[in-house]
């Protein structure tokens, strides 16, 4: 048991020490375009594919795999705008939907703007 134990210590040590110096090596990373709206988010995502997708294309380079990882940063924060924007969406189609079970008309008509708003722009 107590040899367990001491692996276990030694391997969570282990990683600790050389996890730290990896991060150390690792170069600056980049920051990426942010999104301030779904629409934004979208067209970084779109064009970001594209310029993904041109890349592998050919062989991959240190050059491409350089622009591969900074693409990878707006991609990712385009990912989160939408993420965080069909969340919402999500709760705003259940508005809708007691809404129409309760039969509460104003609800409905405002929510569903809102929706309809929001999901057009998902499907442009």
């Amino acid at each position: 048991m107590k040899t367990a134990i001491s692996l276990t210590t030694a391997f969570f040590l282990a990683t600790v020490t050389f996890g730290s110096i990896a991060d150390e090596q690792r170069p600056d990373h980049f920051k990426g375009q942010k999104a301030t709206s779904l629409t934004e988010a979208i067209e970084l995502f779109r064009s970001n594919n594209q310029k993904l997708q041109q890349l592998m294309q050919g062989e991959l380079s240190p050059e491409a795999m350089v622009e591969i990882h900074q693409l990878t940063y707006t991609l990712e924060n385009a990912l989160e705008k939408i993420h965080s924007e069909t969340t919402e969406l999500k709760e705003v189609l259940e508005e809708v939907h007691l809404g129409s079970e309760n039969m509460d008309f104003a609800k409905v008509k405002q929510q569903a703007k809102r929706y309809l708003d929001t999901a057009t722009t998902l499907v442009k």
